[in-house]
C-alpha cells in the first residue's frame, strides 16, 4: 500500500501546483473587458446615488482593467491624498469579485488624480535615482501606497537601477539602490 499512498500524494501535489498556475495565469482580454463593464455599471450606480455627473472611460492597460471618471465636480471623490479614491477603487474591485468570483486588479482614476500622481512620482524616481548614482548610497523614500510604489519600481527598473519595498503597510516604503 505504500506505493498507492505515494501515488495519491504525488497526484495531490500535481493538482495543487496546476491550480496555483491557473490562479496566476493572466486574464484574457475578454475577461478584463467584462471586469471593466461590471466596474463601470457599479460606478455609474454610485454616481447616480450621489447625484454626481461624470463620464466613465473603460480600457485595458498592463493586464488589468482600467477605468477613469472625468467631468463634473469630483475632487471630493479623490480625497486630499487619494484616500477616498483608494476606498472607491477597493469597493469597485469587491463588486467585480462578487459578480465574477475572481479577484480583480482593476485600476480606477478619478478627475485625473492618478495620472497626475504618476507624473510626479516618475519625476521623483528619476531625481532620486540620480542622487543614488551620484552618492553611491541607497535612498529611502517616504511611505507610499502600492500604486505609488509600483510607479517608483517601474521607473527605477527602466533607469537600470534596483529598488525594493520595505516595512509594513501603511508605512511601507521604497529603497532605491545605486548601480
Amino acid at each position: 500500500m505504500p506505493e498507492v499512498t505515494e501515488t495519491v500524494e504525488a497526484t495531490e501535489e500535481t493538482v495543487e501546483a496546476t491550480e496555483e498556475k491557473v490562479a496566476k495565469a493572466p486574464k484574457s482580454l475578454a475577461k478584463l473587458e467584462e471586469e471593466g463593464d461590471i466596474a463601470a455599471d457599479y460606478l455609474e450606480g454610485l454616481l447616480d446615488i450621489a447625484d454626481l455627473d461624470g463620464d466613465i472611460d473603460i480600457d485595458v492597460e498592463n493586464g488589468r482593467a482600467s477605468l477613469a471618471i472625468t467631468g463634473g465636480k469630483l475632487k471630493h471623490l479623490v480625497g486630499g491624498e487619494g484616500e477616498v479614491l483608494d476606498a472607491i477603487q477597493e469597493l469597485t474591485r469587491l463588486a467585480v469579485q462578487t459578480s465574477t468570483g475572481d479577484r480583480s486588479r482593476l485600476m480606477l482614476d478619478i478627475d485625473g488624480f492618478r495620472a497626475g500622481r504618476r507624473k510626479e512620482l516618475t519625476a521623483l524616481a528619476e531625481k532620486m535615482a540620480e542622487q543614488a548614482k551620484t552618492t553611491g548610497s541607497s535612498i529611502k523614500l517616504d511611505p507610499m501606497n502600492a500604486f505609488e510604489r509600483k510607479i517608483i519600481h517601474d521607473t527605477i527598473q527602466t533607469l537600470g537601477l534596483t529598488s525594493e519595498s520595505d516595512g509594513e503597510d501603511p508605512n511601507r516604503f521604497v529603497v532605491i539602490y545605486p548601480a
